[in-house]
């Protein structure tokens, strides 16, 4: 990271680093999820549900390459060993049901899993604006944290739980 971008991060850069590397592994996660999901799902409204989550596999994709884009300009590292992903990640591991055609079951493990990024994301931008003061990481953070509430919105809306 160059001289005066280091003078604009005001706190602990490794902390930094590493709530983004636990945040790049729970894009890892439900990126994968998410696609394998959209693959093996069944039924009637299967194509829609499917849809729907191969879009978010990108969002997701598309979160873990800012991150990891964000850790590397902070000078740091993106979690390498695959293994590490799921020890190293914030939210709890996904349980996806074993029946495929159960689109309502699946779209509840999804919305659980935004529910959870959504927490992630919060607790890093409170972290952020309290102590960490980094309007770049700030910037990372919010715009990733706006898509997973439009994620958990449209998967409510799906399931027919819109509040």
């Amino acid at each position: 990271m160059g001289k005066k971008a280091r003078e604009i991060v005001k706190g602990d850069v490794e902390e930094l680093i590493r709530l983004l590397n636990k945040a790049y592994a729970d894009e890892w996660i439900a990126y994968f999820y998410y696609l394998h999901a959209a693959k093996m799902a069944k039924g009637l409204n299967a194509p829609t549900v499917a849809e729907a989550l191969e879009k978010a596999a990108k969002d997701e994709l598309e979160h873990m390459n800012e991150l990891a884009e964000r850790i590397i300009q902070l000078g740091g590292e993106p979690i390498r060993d695959f293994g590490k992903l799921v020890s190293e990640a914030n939210c709890p591991r996904v349980e996806l049901p074993t029946d495929w055609g159960d689109l309502k079951a699946i779209l509840r493990v999804v919305i659980d899993a935004e529910r959870c990024a959504i927490d992630v994301y919060n607790k890093m931008l409170e972290w952020l604006q309290n102590t960490g003061k980094d309007p770049v990481t700030w910037q990372v953070v919010r715009h990733i944290m706006q898509e997973e509430i439009k994620h958990e919105d449209l998967f409510e809306t799906m399931l027919g739980e819109s509040y």
